[in-house]
């Protein structure tokens, strides 16, 4: 019996627009989308530069083709030898032609199609099979399909409307933070296979015991072939030590059920708390006494809850990972780029490196993007960072009619089949902000009263049928030990904001009233999955994307039209100077006072969250997802790592305020946003230390300085506290400790120091606040020196010193960046990809609150 084959058909293809008699180009590799090969045959420019966008629109609304050829394989010759195609992802109203036989129809991006060809492909081995692939323009047959059902409202925030009728990435529409680019072609891997037999499909459900001493569950394998089978099941820890092994004999269903258990199981838990350990689980199918194939996957056994309880908060929110709580402190994820098919795996791998550097631990992949690659959620396993993976339904009102249900179904059980034995995904949602769709819209919703699914088909929100019965029925069937939740915010049903269940989108920062950042701790809900702040990204980045020095400005066009966000002017230039001097317009200026503003934002964001972790039975907040990680192209935006993998000042600021054990100082703020400011003569401070530690620590040292940022002189006593910090949880040092609020130039800024076993674990600045009234000095005294073979910088100040940035490019970056210097405390950062000749170039906060510069003059070994 012939073995099973798999042949990647990824050279050799060729495309071309579907109407046209203009000649085939070639197309440098499959998987592929059409951006892509016009780039690569100069047929439209570098899409991310400049304001190439516009020269690619015509490319959206065409119709593309792609062929290649293959010679038909020999055990075609071998009795009862089956030939299929496999399509792992076509972009999207894809006609798939075999010898100008029409072998498939597909409207789904997300789904994946297994073929059989062998009645279609010729018989003699010295022919060629021809295997062509038209695309359909999406913007044509969305246009289509908003046509062909009238009895549907269309309501949608972001994007063109058309794309609600259509399964496609909905960010191809242009979304807030990207461009408009509608692609097409065969956008994952096309294979050729041949077999007798193969495995179709291998899962595994499991429970551990509740002390974690043994694990036992069931073995899942569906066989495609005939005749007498058996599958051979292994199980093998991360040492590969053989675990479990046992042998089954396939039904006359092709199915498989095998019952395992085993003693000792090694956890997986996200990075900090435990070890990532995988076991590998091994499936050899044999036929005629032979091994015909071996199918492998990765897994890893753990135990999820989401704990939603009544406690005095309302109802609770938050993750328990082995019976472990875990504030999910990461960010949101969004395609990384435009044109998928060119994000190479180790990409992947280094987006997720840079979660767990700044102590992340969960992600939240989007609902306006796609089901990621595997590469991704490889990674995630491996680094031990935590997936939210909401369905791919984004802001809006989303038809039912029966085919569009029935392709939905495919797609979500496609790919929870898929991705369900990876042990870092633990829930799907339904969606992204649809909800503010039926509050916005005022569509109809009685969570309480209604009750049936079929009535809700006939409401004005029929999508409600998909979030809240389709969906989690295909959870259940598919991958009942994994979370559902209806929506991303959702909460019981009720209002979209209520601050007291769910999770919430808190974009009342930046968005809506546009309330200051330093409100975020009076604005939180249970979990915050969405909020964010813009910032420009670095230099380096900017000069990428444009070329013209004419219009490296901040108010150019070239930069207006990288901020895809709708009233992006008004919004980042309020808050910027809400809070600090603009003294001049230059692009370096800018966009160290924007990088400022983002960090700040954040730094409130996270520590006024994480301080509400509170204890086991008052956890107020259970997360906080930042909007967002990355860019998919070159843009300013609310991400905190740029297109090139470039940090922010802001994802240094989240790292410190997420590290394993944390300090943060925080004194109350008048809103002088209202109007008739005026000074206010006393404030109150709070000093409080979070910890993701399981373990307390006795005997911990706090010290409180009130630095004179005039002088850099100590203007208060030093205050000092004993503290005995609790593990997983927030020890609160003092709360409420009033002091005089002096105005500029008397304003200090208070200094806390956390010290456990004579080392300095955290540090945390409290500024008075705004910026924009402070007398910052034209000098802060600021000595950067660099050492270690140009690996280790070292810094002091004389005075307090606020939002040390250091330029970065790709391959050069810090561990730390942006953050406070004051005196009395030396400072190390080590430095990565600093060349030999290269100069080393900073800013800070300085000269009356203006940007000052600093530069190393000479090149130091």
């Amino acid at each position: 019996m012939a073995a099973f084959t798999s042949q990647e058909l990824s050279t050799g293809w060729m495309f071309r627009r579907t109407d046209s008699e203009e000649a085939w180009l070639p197309v440098a590799k499959v998987p592929t989308v059409v951006h892509l090969d016009l780039m690569d045959n100069n047929k439209i420019p570098d899409t991310s530069h400049g304001m190439n966008e516009h020269e690619a629109i015509w490319v959206g609304e065409s119709s593309w083709s792609y062929k290649c050829t293959f010679p038909t394989p020999s055990t075609t010759q071998q009795s009862g030898a089956r030939i299929a195609l496999v399509f792992e992802g076509l972009d999207t109203f894809a006609t798939v032609k075999l010898n100008s036989i029409v072998i498939l129809s597909s409207d789904n991006m997300f789904i994946s199609h297994h073929v059989d060809i062998t009645a279609h492909i010729s018989s003699n081995l010295q022919a060629t099979n021809i295997l062509q692939i038209n695309f359909d323009s999406a913007l044509v047959r969305g246009r289509e399909i908003m046509k062909e059902h009238p009895e549907h409202a269309f309501n949608h925030r972001q994007g063109g409307v058309e794309r609600l009728g259509v399964r496609k990435a909905q960010y191809h529409w242009g979304w807030d933070w990207g461009p408009k680019y509608m692609t097409a072609g065969p956008w994952r891997p096309v294979r050729l296979e041949t077999y007798c037999s193969r495995v179709d499909d291998l899962s595994i459900e499991y429970n551990l015991a509740k002390d974690f001493v043994s694990c036992g569950g069931v073995i899942s394998v569906r066989v495609d072939g005939f005749g007498r089978q058996q599958v051979c099941l292994i199980l093998r820890d991360a040492r590969e030590q053989l675990v479990f092994q046992t042998d089954n004999e396939v039904s006359a269903n092709g199915l498989v059920q095998a019952p395992f258990s085993f003693q000792d199981p090694e956890l997986w838990y996200p990075h900090g708390y435990g070890s990532q350990s995988l076991y590998t689980l091994a499936c050899e199918l044999i036929a005629g006494g032979n091994v015909v194939q071996t199918l492998t996957k990765k897994i890893g056994f753990r135990t999820v809850e989401l704990i939603q309880e009544p406690d005095p908060f309302g109802k609770s929110f938050y993750f328990r990972i082995n019976r472990i709580d875990m504030f999910a402190g990461g960010s949101c994820w969004i395609p990384a780029d435009n044109f998928i098919p060119r994000i190479p795996p180790e990409k992947y791998r280094a987006w997720i490196e840079l979660m767990v550097e700044s102590n992340q631990i969960m992600t939240r992949i989007w609902g306006g993007g796609i089901y990621e690659e595997d590469a991704f959620y490889a990674a995630c396993d491996e680094l031990g960072i935590l997936v939210w993976q909401d369905f791919l339904f984004a802001c809006g009102s989303y038809p039912t009619f029966p085919p569009f249900l029935s392709s939905v179904e495919a797609e979500a059980r496609c790919n929870i089949q898929r991705l369900r034995s990876h042990p870092s995904l633990i829930m799907f949602a339904g969606g992204n902000e649809n909800y503010y769709i039926q509050e916005i819209c005022k569509l109809t919703y009685d969570f309480e009263g209604d009750k049936d699914p079929q009535s809700w088909l006939k409401s004005s929100f029929p999508s409600r049928y998909i979030y809240e019965y389709l969906l989690p029925k295909v959870m259940s069937e598919e991958a009942p030990s994994l979370i559902y939740h209806p929506d991303s915010p959702w909460g019981d049903g009720k209002r979209i904001l209520d601050p007291t269940v769910g999770d919430i989108h808190q974009w009342e920062v930046w968005h809506g009233i546009m309330r200051p950042h330093q409100s975020y701790g009076k604005i939180g809900g249970r979990f915050n999955s969405e909020f964010g702040m813009e910032a420009c990204p670095h230099l380096s980045t900017i000069n990428k994307f444009i070329s013209d020095p004419k219009e490296r400005y901040p108010q150019s066009l070239t930069m207006d039209f990288h901020n895809k966000a709708a009233q992006h002017e008004r919004r980042l230039v309020s808050y910027v100077t809400e809070n600090f001097r603009i003294q001049n317009l230059s692009l370096e200026h800018w966009t160290h006072l924007t990088q400022l503003t983002q960090s700040e934002a954040m730094s409130y964001a996270y520590r006024s969250w994480r301080r509400q972790w509170g204890s086991p039975s008052a956890r107020q907040c259970g997360g906080a997802l930042m909007w967002q990680l990355n860019d998919c192209w070159p843009a300013i935006s609310w991400a905190i790592v740029d297109h090139f993998l470039v940090r922010k000042p802001a994802f240094y600021t989240i790292k410190r305020a997420l590290a394993p054990i944390s300090i943060a100082v925080m004194r109350t703020q008048p809103d002088w946003t209202e109007g008739h400011t005026s000074l206010v003569e006393t404030c109150e401070y709070d000093v409080w230390i979070a910890s993701s530690r399981k373990s307390g620590f006795e005997g911990a040292v706090v010290e409180l300085r009130f630095i004179s940022i005039r002088t850099g002189e100590d203007a208060l006593p030093l205050q000092r506290y004993d503290v005995d910090v609790r593990p997983n949880g927030t020890t609160f040092v003092c709360e409420g400790v009033e002091i005089g609020n002096p105005p500029s130039p008397e304003a200090f800024v208070i200094h806390a120091k956390l010290i456990i076993d004579g080392q300095v674990v955290s540090r945390d600045v409290d500024w008075p606040q705004p910026f924009k009234y402070l007398d910052l000095g034209r000098e802060a005294g600021l000595r950067v020196r660099i050492s270690g073979c140009r690996q280790k910088i070292e810094i002091s100040a004389v005075k307090p010193t606020k939002g040390l940035t250091f330029n970065e490019r790709p391959g050069l970056h810090f561990s730390d960046n942006g953050f406070d210097v004051v005196p009395g405390e030396e400072y190390s950062v080590d430095v990565k990809g600093l060349e030999k000749d290269e100069l080393l170039e900073w800013a800070f906060l300085g000269g009356n609150g203006s940007r000052s510069t600093g530069r190393e003059l000479k090149a130091r070994l």
